[in-house]
């Protein structure tokens, strides 16, 4: 038997390779080149996913041209939607930009019906429950006062938003179309892209709405205005880009009706929904102070 010859340390040390040390030293810049085409692969990887993402959006839009407009099939395919996309678009109508559409940047050709539906109704619950607290905390002090459950207020809290969630973005696509065709040059966006952005710009009112419990009037005007702006902001930024192609009087008309028909929504259910009444002052207490105004008064001297 042949002994084995044991490695010495100095086999296991790192060596440097003479014909790499000639090369680096020939082209510095060699060194470089791995990362420039780390950079290239992360570049490549990028464009895609963006380019698979558009390709499953073009997919789901030939599906649902696929079905017939009567069909169950073709309104079911609003609802196929994951929750990152559901998360990234109320994500979306929160932090408003300007020059960012919520229906190029995040719609990106794929409405849904999804999540307006529940925004709408999650709303509607939430604004009935808070004005119910917020009316209880408020009457609270009233010995008078006996608190009974308005439960009629989930109904009309239903119907006041579902009917703004629809038929305004109904009217403002019939409007809009109409313009279009009467003048080639105009873009308008699909009806479930208006109702879809309507729908995720109502999101905002739900933590307003949970934050109105507070039984205190300017603290309810200070949160329905902030919301309003972040809402309305939401839709200005939307339509503005394709009424500003319109002219100068239907442009701004039109943006004025989208404003003030959201103001009037904000009214309307700050009014309806959280009424911070002025509490009248007990009885007794009145008749107190009116003795003492009367004792204190200065008793005429007879001449």
């Amino acid at each position: 038997m042949t002994a084995r010859k044991m490695a010495s340390p100095h086999d296991f040390s790192f060596q440097e390779f003479e014909e790499a040390a000639e090369l680096l030293s020939a082209n510095p810049d060699a060194s470089t080149h791995s990362t420039a085409r780390l950079e290239n692969v992360n570049v490549g990887m990028n464009m895609e996913d963006d380019e698979d993402a558009q390709e499953e959006t073009e997919m789901l839009t030939r599906q649902k041209k696929n079905f017939k407009f009567w069909s169950f099939e073709y309104y079911q395919s609003f609802f196929n939607i994951d929750t990152f996309q559901v998360l990234d678009r109320i994500k979306g109508s929160v932090l408003p930009l300007p020059g960012r559409s919520f229906v190029k940047h995040h719609l990106r050709n794929n409405p849904d019906l999804y999540g307006p539906f529940w925004i709408c109704a999650t709303l509607a619950l939430i604004m009935a429950i808070s004005g119910n607290v917020s009316t209880f905390l408020n009457e609270s002090g009233d010995s008078n006062y006996h608190y009974s459950p308005q439960f009629h207020k989930v109904t009309v809290a239903c119907v006041i938003i579902y009917c703004y969630a629809w038929l305004v973005p109904l009217g403002l696509w019939g409007f809009l179309q109409w313009r279009t065709n009467q003048s080639r040059s105009l873009s308008n966006y699909s009806f479930l892209e208006t109702v879809s952005t309507y729908g995720y710009s109502l999101f905002i009112y739900i933590p307003a709405a949970v934050l109105c419990v507070i039984p205190e009037g300017w603290v309810h005007w200070l949160i329905f205005l902030l919301a309003t702006v972040v809402s309305g902001s939401v839709l200005i930024f939307t339509f503005w880009p394709i009424l500003s192609d319109d002219t100068r009087v239907a442009a701004l008309s039109t943006m004025v009706a989208i404003i003030v028909l959201h103001l009037l929504l904000a009214v309307c259910c700050k009014f309806y929904f959280f009424p911070i009444t002025q509490q009248p002052l007990p009885l007794t207490t009145t008749a107190a102070s009116l003795v003492n105004v009367t004792a204190s008064a200065p008793k005429a001297h007879a001449v």
